[in-house]
């Protein structure tokens, strides 16, 4: 029987360590989505196309979802406090270290590979460690903890502008460098549990035994029989479009609204009122999938055709208050993508291969957001429009809900025929 000593706490410390991740994904995730502020005066400095300064994101963008197996691997061998305090020094020595400006590949390897590795290596525990403190409020700490990514966008939006226009870009890197190192101060928060207190005794044995059980080949992280599944194979190339055409928008609204004669703060205010409606999003729409009005794939089908066809629209906008009409509807349906397009995997995989089917999926998600944000970019510069941007993204994220239909039918047309032989073999 579960003992109280044996528990997760379910508070005290544990919202200590909710405070802790909620600065953590607002120090990684939200300086990320502000990446785009950055881009015309790095394009401009070294006088290349559109396409070549996209790299310097995507190369972050690849970098965090391939370190996410590495960082897993880190923390179940040392600690989630260890490894945020590494992902930390990651972080920050990449900005330091990209504001010597020495060439436009130099910004590949320090904003791109030291920045991703960092990120992904302070978002990984941090999300980890939340689920070993809460079991009965763990609904409501990641709610807390993740929106740390939305607060910090609206804030970071004007604040890096200014910070630009103020110090350089090159200065700019600078003070954001020394705000990441605050990264380690929230790793040093991140208490251990100590693993009879993480693990109820039952949890425990029963690993142990299934420890015991399995063959020295498939002690892995991944497991990839779960690849030869359709339905999942699906998932994987709904995940690799979807990303594709995720990441494009928040590195080219600014240089759009810059192109229509748009200036000073007001670009900037436009990411800002995009991470807000993002917030709105993921609350709103985790609150109806818990409702179970319809299943998660169908829910998922609907956002992000919609998000698909915002995207395709939105170049027809010619002034501020249209761009931001339309930001604002991207924004709440990212938010809504984001509630759910994760914890649909269970649907897919059940709860028993939720971990390597999370691990695969980010692992193949990467190659889109690597490939998206300069297919975008050398789209911009063929047509010398920023609108073919935000048209690629849109065809990308509609194309991936095809793939979520098909897996949605797929389930479907399972449980049909499952149903089918359990009543053939309840009559015999």
């Amino acid at each position: 029987m579960k003992s109280r000593r044996d528990a997760p706490p379910d508070g005290g410390y544990g919202w200590v360590v909710v405070v802790s991740a909620f600065f953590i994904m607002g120090l990684t995730a939200a300086v990320l989505k502000n990446f785009g502020l950055f881009f015309l005066d790095i394009q401009c400095h070294f006088g290349v196309p559109a396409s070549t300064t996209s790299w310097v994101t995507s190369t972050t963008i690849a970098t965090f979802h391939l370190g996410a197996p590495l960082a897993s691997l880190l923390t179940l061998q040392f600690s989630q406090r260890v490894v945020i305090i590494i992902g930390g020094l990651l972080a920050s020595s990449g900005m330091l270290l990209a504001s010597l400006d020495l060439s436009l590949p130099w910004l590949y390897l320090t904003m791109g590979v030291l920045q991703g590795l960092g990120i992904s290596f302070s978002w990984i525990p941090a999300n980890s460690i939340v689920s070993h403190y809460f079991v009965r409020w763990r609904p409501i700490a990641y709610a807390i903890a993740s929106s740390g990514e939305c607060v910090f966008a609206v804030m970071f939006s004007p604040f890096f502008q200014w910070l630009i226009e103020t110090y350089t870009w090159q200065g700019a890197l600078i003070i954001i460098g020394g705000l990441q190192l605050n990264l380690c101060v929230c790793g040093a928060l991140m208490r251990p549990l100590k693993k009879e207190q993480s693990l109820p005794q039952e949890t425990k044995e029963g690993l142990e035994d299934d420890v015991a059980a399995v063959p020295p080949k498939r002690k892995f992280c991944f497991q990839c029989s779960l690849l030869r599944k359709p339905e999942f194979l699906l998932y994987i190339l709904f995940a690799i479009f979807a990303a594709a055409g995720f990441f494009i928008p928040s590195l080219f609204l600014v240089p759009l609204a810059h192109s229509l004669g748009i200036d000073k703060y007001r670009p900037a205010m436009i990411l800002s009122a995009l991470a807000l409606a993002d917030l709105a999003g993921r609350l709103i729409c985790g609150w109806i999938a818990n409702l179970r009005l319809c299943r998660n794939l169908q829910l998922l089908v609907m956002v992000v055709t919609l998000q698909g066809v915002v995207l395709l629209l939105l170049p027809i906008s010619q002034n501020y208050w249209t761009i931001m009409a339309f930001a604002l509807l991207y924004g709440f349906l990212f938010g809504c993508v984001v509630a759910v397009h994760v914890t649909s995997i269970v649907d897919i995989v059940t709860l028993e291969g939720f971990d390597n089917g999370l691990g695969l999926f980010m692992l193949f998600r990467s190659i889109g957001g690597f490939v998206g944000p300069p297919a975008a970019g050398w789209l911009v510069d063929e047509t010398n429009n920023y609108s073919a941007a935000f048209y690629l993204s849109g065809l990308c994220l509609v194309s991936s809900a095809v793939f979520v239909c098909v897996v949605d039918c797929l389930l479907q047309r399972k449980k049909v025929l499952e149903a089918e032989a359990h009543q053939v073999t309840s009559k015999e």
